[in-house]
Formats: structure tokens, C-alpha cells, sequence
């Protein structure tokens, strides 16, 4: 077997599947459509939307496999991210970098394969729509044609799904796109009996700024504030722009003795941001956490957050007096 190579650009592709949201989210009839579509177009048993992780392929779409993801050093479609055109495979027994491979020799025993390459919105081959055959298959430069249509499908979906979710000024998931992943989380960290945090920001004095400074450095103000925040988390904490100059992130797998130190991380880095500052700009911010003990909801943990944002605020104003 011949483990698929790693792209050159895998750091940046690996940023461009995280910045889709979609891994490990809930089936979604929009992608399933398309699976479907392609199993009886194609006759094949198994079709599957894929998104190459760091160390696996998963799922988001599958007809005709229970498995919600597979480790990506045996992936087929680790090998078809490194092609622009088409991984065709009419039987992977006489494919000598396939043909020992557990998933050709156990089950789902793929003998023909076909994975087109899909991209991301910013270029970067992040997965697969691939066809699977228990038997050995002949694949015509039409059916090529066909499959690549249904790609693009697939491509535009991811598309809608940025335009819809992210924030246009910051690039991070905005309040829809958070409400979407969040829900999933917290419904992750109740089955496993998880704990979780809530924490609401809001940056201080930023009316100040944009009246100042203008408004064009008040935008500036929120991609730095964002970009900081970004690089201070975990990549399983989730976080969003609410709009304005409010932001939110949810840690999973969290507890209020955790908090302080994942918190600490912004604390350092906005300290930098300010005293790099050439100008009297100073970027500060107040901030409330709440505590998901499984059973608030999201809605009351951002309230709670968000009140408790409030009076830190506040005690802050009365000490400066």
C-alpha cells in the first residue's frame, strides 16, 4: 500500500476544510441530494462527500456506508486532493498502491473507485465527491464529465455555506454561522458529559475609536481584535463575531478552573497588539463566561454570558472614577 503524499500547501488547505464549519456537523439534505443523485446516475453502492482532516477523511454526505469517517493514511481520496483531474481506479486489486490496502481487502472491499477533487471557495482541494464498487468498473470520459458537474455542485453549496455564515468584515463564522456549530457542541458535550464555557466580549470605548480614528480604522480595530482571538484558541473552541463590536466563544470539554488560562492566551497577545501601537490607540475589551452544565440552552448560556459581560463592565467604569 502506498499511503497518499501531503500536499505543499497542506497548512493552508487544512485552514481552508476548518474555515468551512462543516466538520463533524449533522447530515444535511442539500449534500444528500447529491449523493443520491450520483448513486443512481452512476449505479454504484457507495457514493460519499469527503473532507480530507489532518489524519482523516470524513463524511459530511454518505450513501450505502455506515462509517462516518476513515483514517487518511488509507484513503483513496487522500490520493485524489493531489490531482486537479479525477482519481479514477477501475480495480484497485491491480493498482499496486491500493491493492494491500485494509480498506480494498476487508470491508467496504472497493475494487472500482472514482473521486473528483472539490475545492473550497478560496481554491483549495478540501475533499472528494467519489463513487465506491464492491465489483471492477469501466468509467467512460462521460461519466467523467458527469461526475465533475456534481462537483461543482457540490462546490457551490460550499459557496452558499460561506456567504451565509461567515462574517464578511472579520472572516470568522458570524452569529448564524455560530448558533449552527454551537448547537452541535453543546449537544456533543451532553452525550459525553461535558462541561463547557461561554464567554461573551465586548471591545471598550469602540464608539470612541470609530469617532476618533474613523471608521475605516474602527473596521481594522475588529480584523486585528479577531485575528488575535483566532490564534488564541483551541481548534476546538468555536467563536464568531455577533455583529457590532460583540464577540462570543464557546469551549468545549471546559471548565471555569480551565478558563482562566485558555483566557490568559488574549490577555497576552492584545497586551502586545497595544504596546505596538504607534498612536494613542489603546484596544481593550470586557468579557462574562457562563457555565454548561448540560442544560442550558444556547440561547441562555449567551444571555447569561452577556449579562455578566455587563457588570464587569461596569465595575470597571466605577473603579476609574
Amino acid at each position: 500500500m502506498i499511503e497518499p503524499k501531503t500536499p505543499a500547501n497542506e497548512q493552508a488547505r487544512i485552514e481552508a476544510v476548518q474555515l468551512l464549519k462543516l466538520l463533524d456537523t449533522p447530515a444535511e439534505e442539500r449534500f444528500d441530494r447529491i449523493t443520491r443523485i450520483a448513486k443512481h446516475m452512476f449505479s454504484v453502492p457507495i457514493v460519499l462527500i469527503t473532507l480530507v482532516d489532518t489524519n482523516r477523511q470524513w463524511f459530511k454526505s454518505r450513501q450505502g456506508l455506515n462509517e462516518a469517517q476513515t483514517p487518511r493514511s488509507v484513503s483513496f481520496c487522500g490520493h485524489a486532493i493531489n490531482q486537479q483531474e479525477p482519481l479514477i481506479i477501475p480495480n484497485a486489486l491491480l493498482d499496486e498502491r491500493f491493492s494491500d490496502n485494509p480498506l480494498v481487502l476487508d470491508p467496504p472491499n472497493i475494487r472500482f473507485y472514482a473521486g473528483c477533487p472539490i475545492s473550497s471557495p478560496s481554491g483549495y482541494a478540501v475533499g472528494t465527491l467519489c463513487l465506491i464498487d464492491q465489483e471492477p468498473k469501466q468509467f467512460t470520459d462521460a461519466d467523467i464529465h458527469m461526475l465533475k458537474e456534481l462537483a461543482l455542485l457540490i462546490e457551490h453549496e460550499f459557496r452558499l455555506t460561506t456567504l451565509v455564515t461567515l462574517d464578511e468584515l472579520t472572516g470568522i463564522s458570524n452569529r448564524r454561522g455560530f448558533e449552527m456549530l454551537a448547537q452541535h457542541a453543546l449537544a456533543h458535550c451532553k452525550r459525553e458529559q461535558q462541561n463547557a464555557c461561554m464567554v461573551f466580549i465586548d471591545l471598550d470605548n469602540f464608539k470612541n475609536i470609530n469617532d476618533t480614528h474613523g471608521h475605516n480604522v474602527g473596521d481594522k480595530v475588529l480584523q486585528d481584535f479577531a485575528r488575535h482571538l483566532s490564534n488564541s484558541l483551541r481548534a476546538s473552541d468555536i467563536f464568531a463575531r455577533m455583529g457590532g463590536d460583540e464577540f462570543v466563544v464557546l469551549f468545549s470539554n471546559t471548565n471555569e478552573a480551565e478558563l482562566e488560562g485558555l483566557l490568559t492566551r488574549l490577555s497576552q497577545r492584545i497586551d502586545a497588539y497595544n504596546s505596538a501601537q504607534e498612536s494613542t490607540l489603546v484596544l481593550e475589551y470586557s468579557l462574562g463566561h457562563a457555565e454548561f452544565t448540560g442544560e442550558q440552552s444556547l440561547a441562555e448560556l449567551i444571555t447569561w454570558a452577556d449579562s455578566h459581560m455587563y457588570e464587569h463592565k461596569k465595575n470597571k467604569r466605577d473603579a476609574r472614577r
